[in-house]
């Protein structure tokens, strides 16, 4: 691979060798709610703030894929953890008991790509022989944060998303298994200049169709050659932005694409208008639902592609236009 390239193609590629997944109640109650392997109907996971949840989250998704996987913390050389929070708290708190090197993240919504995708570059490298990475969100705390604590009870637009309350791991590393990450685009921050943040979709396409285009101009594919192309959480509204600008491109994913914020809730039946978001949305649907397909053989090749809006609440009230950047998994199937 060129090295003026945004994407590598590993020599000897790292395997995923271990994955979970851990929901709150609303994402049980949707199309996956009965894939994931733990949800919970207090969405307070027996803490007292919703800060503290999602920390709860972090670390029983660790425990979880480290149990499914044969694994202890200390066989983990490295973690790459991230969240939505003001510097990352729901990870440094979370994962804080299990005594793991760590790197802390931030690329908001597309933190499970950027996390997976540095697991694998450091086990490629032979920096280990296995990394963990996982990622979090929780309607709860988002809103607080970026938005209205839920008490207000604010009108959210149809243009909004629903920060998905669920959080993500993934042991990826040297030992054998049926997927193995052969590859990744690393994502560049795309800006259109649009300032509205109940309006994602918007703000994170430009991002994942730059992302999308490089990667098939890097590997020399098209959409032809993936079973599937996985966006993060672009929902209704980003989904058809994103096809415009591929078309403009000459590419045509329509029949390919899936998104996560569309596949998470049922929009009708939960009204979650646009769509699920956050970092745990991606994170959890490829969990349960897109690397079973991806072990068993029904997709040979997937692009998962989580997207980011890179916005604080301080550049949001100070006008900022919101960014979005947007990071590309190869995951392939291995007999």
């Amino acid at each position: 691979m060129n090295q003026k390239s945004q994407s590598i193609a590993f020599k000897k590629a790292p395997f995923l060798i271990g994955a979970a997944s851990v929901a709150g109640s609303k994402e049980a109650e949707g199309p996956l709610g009965k894939l994931f392997d733990m949800t919970n109907q207090d969405d307070l996971f027996g803490a007292k703030t919703w800060e503290e949840a999602e920390s709860n989250m972090q670390r029983e998704a660790c425990i979880l894929a480290l149990g499914k996987a044969h694994k202890k913390p200390e066989d983990v050389r490295f973690l790459f953890g991230g969240d939505l929070l003001r510097q990352g708290i729901a990870t440094s708190m979370g994962i804080e008991a299990l005594h793991i090197p760590m790197f802390g993240l931030y690329g908001a919504c597309s933190t499970s790509g950027e996390a997976l995708a540095l697991a694998a570059m450091s086990a490629a490298a032979g920096y280990g022989d296995c990394m963990l990475a996982v990622t979090s969100s929780h309607f709860g705390s988002a809103e607080k944060e970026f938005r209205f604590p839920l008490g207000y009870a604010s009108q959210r637009p149809l243009s909004a998303h629903w920060t998905v309350t669920g959080s993500g791991a993934f042991l990826v590393g040297t030992e054998k298994s049926h997927v193995r990450i052969s590859g990744v685009t690393v994502g560049k921050i795309v800006d259109y200049g649009l300032k509205d943040s109940q309006n994602m979709g918007a703000c994170m396409a430009p991002a994942a169709m730059d992302t999308i285009a490089q990667n098939f101009k890097d590997f020399g594919r098209t959409a032809a050659d993936y079973d599937r192309i996985v966006t993060g959480d672009l929902g209704y509204v980003g989904q058809d932005i994103l096809f415009d600008l591929l078309e403009q491109k000459g590419y045509d994913i329509q029949t390919k694409h899936v998104d996560c914020g569309m596949t998470i809730f049922d929009q009708k039946s939960q009204d979650t208008h646009a769509g699920g978001s956050g970092c745990g949305c991606a994170a959890v649907t490829l969990s349960s639902y897109i690397l079973p397909k991806i072990r068993k053989g029904e997709w040979k090749r997937v692009l998962f592609v989580p997207t980011g809006a890179l916005m604080s609440t301080v550049s949001f009230n100070e006008g900022a236009s919101v960014p979005g950047i947007a990071h590309g998994i190869v995951l392939e199937h291995v007999n």
